[in-house]
């Protein structure tokens, strides 16, 4: 076993091949760093992270290099020593600093990094109290828009280079370049190259001062004030794990959240500015009935009572005809919830999964300079399937619906009448809409249409009920991803105004007392479904676990 000592602290690092950063960490002991990132390629450029390195001798003794190296290029091995707090590092790192400051400019009040900033964290960790610069700054001019979604605030950039490699290396469109030399280094973009791929945005979580922003976040919010939970993205089916950042129940941003199994440190900005949804002015927050007078808006309590009495005076006449549909939006506990509230009624009501929204092929990254997949290894993915829980939604329709049926089966029936109660559930993207009008038309020849949904549509228009559904942002549970990875996601807001989360409907309409709790159904589930056996512990981990569920 390979150990490392780390100001000491001895470190078993077994096979990995590690730099001194990295076992450091595992010490608990932080290598202030600029230009590094485990994602990137190693350009030692900041020099923030200079260290004083040795190696422990059979004898005991340690033989200690004359000067300090770089942690983030200096790879570690049995024996290594590593020294943070010898006078050597310390003084290196405030003088690195203290160069990095020196035409940086008083923005913190301003800036949007503020408060999640490695220079402010680095200054009051390792830097000095005071500023010996007299001369006037250096303020090169800010570049606002270098991108549809990015700004560039010059004066701000350390050049650290972790946007320039990121363009290069994984999204492999290099739009992003250093100009000039020296102390006029600066980032820009090719005259008529904004930087305007699918994955631009990550230059901005990659950006460890306040250089590069996001216009869609940019001065709405102080990030002290975010109430930030973990949750997955539900743009695709790669069920990105992702920090959702909302304050007073409002969404402000999602950011990419390292997760190995899924997609790495990464997001796409399809993923990531598609949350707006979610705040619209028009989503629907009461439950609307359908009369021949129009549509008048009725509490909870009649909502429920309504569908659950109309389901059942169907089932008397014959149950075959009510069908269920469950959304690859929903989480699989409210999946299973409905289809229980369904088998409730009648083994013979009808269960199948929603339409599943696809877009083009796969989108793998990083490109060539023709815009086309490289030959590279894959870095990272934007699925053509644009929901996140297709396999859950088909596990638990498998379990419940032994004979095969589809939706296509739902609106064939539709289309020959022969359809009583259609409760359809929705929450599809605007971006990818699975309602046409002619969907719409079909299945309002249903005789008696629910409709589940967030926002208005041509299906909601069709409905004789329509309940309002919650965000993913509102509701905890769990996604599985394309690959089979159960994921859970946490509830960062409350539904608004006075608005049900899907689950506690369904649990409503099986009428069981008390709140729904997304871990309780998790354990059922899991004991339940051989396939969704993971789920059995309640608990997924940071991660999330793999499930047997068929692709």
């Amino acid at each position: 076993m390979a150990t490392v000592l780390v100001n000491d602290i001895p470190v078993d690092i077994g096979d990995e091949k590690l730099n001194c950063i990295q076992a450091a960490e595992r010490a608990g002991v932080t290598i202030p760093h600029y230009c590094w990132h485990p994602a990137l390629s190693v350009v030692a450029s900041c020099r923030m992270c200079l260290v004083m390195v040795g190696e422990k001798k059979p004898d005991g003794t340690v033989a200690m290099q004359p000067k300090v190296v770089p942690g983030c290029q200096t790879p570690v091995k049995d024996g290594t020593v590593i020294q943070t707090l010898d006078p050597k590092s310390t003084g290196a790192q405030q003088s690195t600093l203290e160069s990095l400051l020196l035409n940086h400019p008083l923005d913190c009040p301003v800036c949007d990094k503020a408060g999640e900033c490695l220079l402010q964290d680095y200054s009051f960790q390792f830097g000095k109290a005071t500023s010996r610069m007299v001369d006037e700054k250096n303020t090169p001019p800010n570049k606002p828009n270098i991108g549809p979604n990015i700004s560039l605030f010059t004066d701000r950039c350390i050049m650290c280079s972790r946007c320039v490699r990121f363009t290069r290396e994984v999204a492999g469109t290099a739009e992003l370049h250093v100009v000039q030399r020296g102390n006029h280094s600066e980032i820009d973009v090719f005259p008529g190259h904004p930087i305007d791929n699918k994955l631009a945005s990550n230059v901005v979580d990659l950006c460890p001062v306040g250089a590069l922003a996001s216009n869609d976040f940019l001065y709405k919010q102080r990030v002290w004030n975010l109430k930030t939970v973990k949750s997955v993205c539900t743009g695709c089916s790669t069920g990105c794990s992702i920090n959702l950042d909302t304050n007073k129940s409002v969404v402000y941003r999602l950011r990419p959240r390292f997760n190995p199994r899924a997609q790495g440190h990464f997001m796409c900005d399809e993923g990531r500015l598609g949350y707006h949804n979610v705040n619209s002015a028009l989503r629907f927050t009461k439950p609307l009935e359908r009369t021949n007078s129009g549509t008048q808006a009725i509490d909870w309590q009649q909502s429920v009572a309504k569908i659950d009495q109309s389901v059942r005076s169907a089932a008397q006449t014959d149950a075959g005809k009510i069908w269920f549909v469950l959304s690859p939006f929903l989480t699989t506990e409210e999946a299973w919830l409905l289809a229980s509230y369904a088998r409730s009624i009648s083994p013979f009501c009808r269960i199948v999964s929603g339409p599943v929204p696809s877009h083009g092929v796969d989108d793998n990254y990083p490109k060539d300079r023709k815009g086309n997949p490289s030959t590279n290894p894959v870095k990272f993915t934007i699925r053509a399937e644009k929901c996140p829980n297709r396999r859950g939604i088909e596990a638990v329709v498998a379990h419940f619906q032994k004979s095969p049926a589809t939706f296509a089966d739902l609106l064939a029936a539709c289309d020959r009448g022969e359809v009583a109660v259609a409760f359809v559930t929705s929450g599809y993207s605007t971006a990818f809409p699975a309602w046409g009008t002619e969907t719409a038309e079909r299945l309002g020849k249903a005789g008696f249409l629910i409709v589940h949904d967030m926002l208005p549509s041509a299906l909601s228009d069709a409905a004789a009920i329509v309940i309002p559904a919650a965000a993913f942002s509102e509701k905890d549970g769990t996604y599985i991803n394309h690959a089979g990875l159960a994921q859970t996601t946490e509830a960062g807001c409350v539904p608004q105004r006075g608005a049900r989360t899907d689950g506690q409907i369904y649990l409503d309409l099986l009428g069981r007392r008390g709140l729904v709790r997304a871990i309780e159904i998790r354990k059922e589930i899991g004991k339940a479904v051989p396939a969704l056996a993971a789920l059995a512990t309640g608990e997924l981990g940071e991660h999330g676990v793999f499930v047997t569920a068929r692709a």
